[in-house]
């Protein structure tokens, strides 16, 4: 193709190489599912362990959907390690015209569907993608939620801590993330309708962390952290003054600090979107007729760190 173009631009035939640009941008106008071989790039927010498990379940799915239909799949991984860094991995993408981006957590899919509307944008753990884009998804954009049912979440920690009314709960989380401040806003709601005060503790960079965690713990008598990304990569720090403190956590992403959570698989939501990206590259499916897919949460609980904290554990 940079041939084509070059010999278009020596003949000065600016209408051909209109039509050859074109061309490029349609990832060059093959149909889907006749390649033999395709790339995609992914653009993950930051290193830990949920992102992590979402991004092998991505490329564990799509690798043998593609083995399946005897293609080859080439895929561009990237940590961003910022929000601000998202948009210069998403333009590398763009402009090696890679057959779909994968962005996953909120940054990295709005990065991408501000990036292009051309290429298939799927995204992978974020929360709310109405809230995310304020209104319809663009028609190249779709992916999976790692949303739960944050009603379900604030009664597990009532019901499991015995907290009252008048009891004291901490919501920690970065504020340079718009889904933790819904998540916030959720669970401050039902904790207040039952009498429960509920304190934000927030930070917008990770050296404040212990600060913050650290005065948290003296004051609440629970804390609740929502699928944060920045928290979860540091919740080590948060995870040491807590339990030192025998303040119990409750998270909605899971990990090893928390007591108790309802929480998705990350490598399950991950292996969804994979399937996604599939039916969009091998089958010719749109992005918008592929609705926001969820996974059903499952409780666990953290039996060790329960016997720490004196929490009973239920029977069932």
């Amino acid at each position: 193709m940079k041939k084509i173009v070059s010999l278009v631009l020596c003949a000065a035939a600016l209408f051909a190489l209109g039509a050859a640009l074109t061309g490029c941008g349609e990832n060059g106008g093959e149909a889907a599912g006749e390649k033999d071989s395709y790339t995609v790039g992914i653009c993950q927010l930051m290193v830990h362990d949920s992102l992590d498990q979402a991004t092998q379940g991505f490329t564990d799915a799509l690798t043998d959907r593609m083995e399946e239909a005897g293609k080859e799949v080439e895929f561009l991984t990237q940590v961003a390690g910022d929000a601000n860094l998202c948009s210069t991995v998403i333009n590398s993408f763009v402009s090696q015209n890679v057959d779909l981006i994968l962005g996953n957590a909120t940054p990295a899919l709005l990065a991408a569907a501000n990036a292009t509307t051309t290429i298939p944008v799927l995204g992978t753990s974020v929360t709310d993608y109405d809230d995310t884009f304020g209104g319809p998804l663009p028609e190249n954009v779709t992916g999976t939620s790692d949303a739960v049912p944050f009603d379900e979440q604030a009664q597990m920690m009532i019901d499991s801590l015995g907290l009252v009314a008048g009891d004291q709960v901490g919501v920690l989380y970065c504020t340079n993330e718009s889904n933790s401040l819904i998540q916030y806003e959720a669970v401050k709601e039902l904790f207040e309708a039952q009498g429960i005060v509920v304190k934000a503790y927030t930070f917008s960079e990770t050296t404040e962390l212990q600060t913050v965690a650290t005065a948290m713990a003296g004051e609440c008598k629970a804390v609740y952290v929502p699928s944060d990304n920045t928290v979860a990569a540091n919740d080590t720090i948060v995870g040491t003054i807590c339990t030192e403190k025998n303040v119990p956590i409750y998270t909605s992403y899971g990990g090893a600090i928390c007591y108790a959570s309802l929480s998705i698989d990350y490598y399950q939501l991950g292996y969804e979107t994979g399937n996604m990206a599939a039916d969009i590259l091998l089958n010719g499916t749109a992005p918008a007729d592929l609705e926001i897919q969820t996974l059903t949460p499952t409780v666990s609980y953290n039996e060790d760190l329960c016997a720490q904290l004196g929490i009973q554990v239920p029977a069932e």
